[in-house]
């Protein structure tokens, strides 16, 4: 009988070795690397063929605010940032984008779709109606700073209306708090009366 040999066939038999399991390990790794630093670059592409599409709406943003980016950063997948909470993302489908914001109760999706220009016009109604609230909110300051001087709401004035509630509520809780101690008392004697043999 020969060396590697299969004594009824005659054939050489096949000798596994960790070092070739190892290499085909790593060229594997490797491929699926390959394909997703691909796949990672094309979403990127995505990414900017957006952003350049929006650089005008951007543009149209005020000097003043810095609010408002238009920024691919690092990461893992690549997301285009709006504002410090809402992105574009690709899908998981690797065609579709995603307008994404990060809310106190989570991610909540604001649109989906596969076509660049729905996105983008999504994208610059959020912008719009970002801009609308920011724009009410900063009329509401002004308009209480302009009410102070006039003799309008102060923040005394304020602070006192709603301590009245609060104090009113604390008397009414101490007095249901004596009540329910009074009648407590009065059921154990009661009770303590009638099970004592006399």
């Amino acid at each position: 009988m020969q060396d590697g040999l299969n004594e009824t066939t005659g054939e050489a038999k096949k000798v596994r070795r960790l070092s070739d399991a190892v290499r085909r390990v790593r060229i594997a790794e490797a491929d699926r690397v390959d394909a997703f630093a691909d796949l990672f670059e094309a979403e990127r592409a995505r990414l900017m063929l957006l952003a350049e599409e929006l650089d005008g709406v951007f543009g149209e943003v005020p000097l003043d605010d810095g609010y408002f980016v238009l920024k691919i950063m690092p990461g893992t997948p690549p997301r285009l940032w709006l504002d410090p909470t809402t992105h574009v993302v690709i899908g998981r489908d690797r065609r579709s984008y995603r307008l994404l914001k990060d809310t106190r109760l989570g991610r909540t999706t604001l649109h989906e779709t596969a076509d660049m220009d729905d996105i983008a016009d999504a994208v610059t109604n959020y912008l719009a109606e970002r801009l609308v609230e920011r724009e009410k909110l900063l009329e509401v300051d002004y308009v209480q700073k302009r009410l102070v001087p006039m003799g309008g709401l102060d923040e005394s004035t304020v602070a006192a209306s709603e301590a009245k509630p609060a104090g009113r509520n604390m008397l009414w809780g101490l007095l249901l708090l004596v009540l329910g101690a009074a009648l407590g008392i009065a059921a154990l004697m009661a009770f303590a009366w009638f099970r004592i043999p006399a």
